[in-house]
Order: C-alpha cells, then structure tokens, then sequence
C-alpha cells in the first residue's frame, strides 16, 4: 500500500476499526447497520479508486459519489452514538479520520474541476 494515494490509504484503514466495532454489535444491529457500514465504506474505496484511474474528464463524477459515500459514513457513525451501540471515544477517533479524507477529498475535486 505504500504506492497507494494517501486518500486511499486512510479510507483503507478505516476498515478493520469498523469491523471491529462491528463485531461488539448486538446481532441484530451486525447485520444491519453494522453491515451497511461496511458497504457504504466499501463503495467510497471503489469510487477512489475508479476516480483515480479515471480520464480527467471524468474524476470528478467519481469524486463526487465518493463525497456522498463518505457523508453517508459520517451519518450511519452518528447513529451508532445516537443508539448508544458502540464506544464513544472510538467513534469520535473514527469521526477525526474521516473529517481529514473529507478534506482530501475536497481538495482532490477542487483540483479537478
């Protein structure tokens, strides 16, 4: 991973926390919200990664899936301290990080517009 984007690397490290909170979940949120979590942050690594190796013209689409997967990461997040379903000092670790590919992720749409 050491060629990766910086982008790519951070998101992709974004994945074993999340499996791991995932994994304390009570079964029946595991296997709903748990795992539309996973998916949402799966499809924001295929848009990075299809914006990446897309032409400049079309980067941009891609980025802007990416920004939509990543706010809906930052939502379903949100509801796991709502429901009182996992640590809060974890979520709020995971929160940061995502707020920095957030910024990233706007820069990289800002310079390919």
């Amino acid at each position: 991973m050491s060629d990766e984007l910086p982008i790519i690397t951070r998101a992709y490290a974004l994945y074993k926390p999340i499996d791991s909170i995932n994994e304390t979940l009570p079964k029946r949120r595991r296997y709903s919200l748990g795992n539309s979590t996973e998916q949402t942050l799966l499809e924001l690594l295929r848009h990075l990664l299809t914006a990446k190796h897309a032409p400049k013209t079309h980067k941009s689409l891609h980025l802007l899936k990416a920004q939509s997967e990543l706010e809906l990461l930052r939502f379903k997040l949100r509801l796991y301290l709502e429901l009182g379903i996992a640590n809060e000092t974890r979520i709020m670790q995971l929160q940061s990080q995502i707020a920095e590919i957030g910024r990233m992720l706007g820069g990289w749409l800002k310079s390919s517009m």
